[in-house]
């Protein structure tokens, strides 16, 4: 069974509450209740962090190496802005699959640019929590197939 980091970032928290109309009224208990619960079914083990401050999900990015198969991260805001994620992922070599619950390409423009996107396997965005299961579903695979190798 692989293990998966599903990891959150900045205003995640606030999920349900945060700006309904653009993130919907899905929780981020609900977000991590699906997603280990999906986990389960596709054998995945999936544990979740969320983090306001880049620092942690940095250092949370490096405890992942030799700990987990992969990581699903929704990097929030920093995907815009943090070349320090980006290096984090690319240090340590784990498939990192990017997903977004709003669609960010329709979007204001600045965030349309992610630094997150040029070290991840692929992007899922504008899909809700639905997001995140398909995001795991294209993991797993992603897994199982460089294991056929």
């Amino acid at each position: 069974m692989h293990k998966v980091l599903i990891l959150n970032g900045p205003n995640l928290n606030l999920l349900g509450t945060r700006q309904p109309e653009v993130y919907g009224r899905t929780t981020l208990k609900m977000v991590e209740e699906t997603c280990v619960k999906h986990g389960a079914s596709i054998e995945l083990e999936v544990s979740h962090q969320q983090s306001n401050h880049e620092g942690v999900l940095i250092d949370a990015i490096h405890a992942a190496k030799g700990t987990q198969d992969g990581i699903v991260l929704n990097a929030g805001a920093y995907t815009h802005t943090s070349i320090a994620l980006m290096d984090a992922i690319s240090s340590v070599e784990l498939p990192v699959v990017e997903v977004h619950l709003s669609n960010i390409h329709a979007r204001e423009p600045f965030r349309h640019k992610s630094y997150v996107a040029s070290v991840a396997v692929g992007q899922i965005c504008g899909f809700g929590l639905l997001g995140y299961v398909m995001a795991l579903d294209a993991l797993s695979a992603h897994l199982k197939n460089e294991g056929a190798a």
